[in-house]
């Protein structure tokens, strides 16, 4: 079975607010999320590599997985210092995302190729969940299927 992340979506996320934003972050902190998705360079300033989803009806999506490093560059003008998944609007709108849905990833056998998928809002906790055999660990927003 190949790995499997999701990520529970706010209200930023999803664009219920209205405001700009970013794309999805991914807390640096985690390394084994962040050894889920591609290598960056660091060295680079924002290096950014495009990945390819999959949806549920077999529409591919091309996001942009970034490291938004500018603080590391020029920390007088730049305040990020994080990685991302952008260029997500379009599948949102088209699966009706909202806050509290999770985003679902899932690796393939392709390089920079994943699966991805929108889960309808559960109550979820902060503790190891067992369902159908299948367990989950909450971690910050994302969670950990396998």
């Amino acid at each position: 079975m190949n790995k499997s992340y999701a990520k529970i979506l706010t209200k930023n996320d999803t664009g219920e607010t209205g405001a700009h934003q970013a794309g999805i972050t991914v807390p640096k902190k985690n390394k084994e999320l962040i050894d889920f998705f591609p290598n960056l360079d660091l060295g680079e300033f924002n290096p950014d590599i495009r990945i390819i989803c999959t949806d549920p009806d077999g529409d591919q999506w091309e996001m942009r997985y970034v490291y938004y490093n500018g603080k590391t560059f020029s920390p007088a003008k730049n305040t990020r210092n994080e990685y991302r998944i952008t260029y997500m609007t379009k599948f949102f709108s088209k699966w009706k995302a909202k806050s509290g849905d999770s985003v679902v990833f899932t690796a393939t056998n392709k390089t920079n190729s994943y699966n991805i998928s929108i889960k309808p809002r559960v109550e979820h906790s902060d503790k190891i969940n067992i369902t159908n055999g299948r367990s989950t660990i909450v971690l910050k927003g994302w969670r950990s299927v396998f």
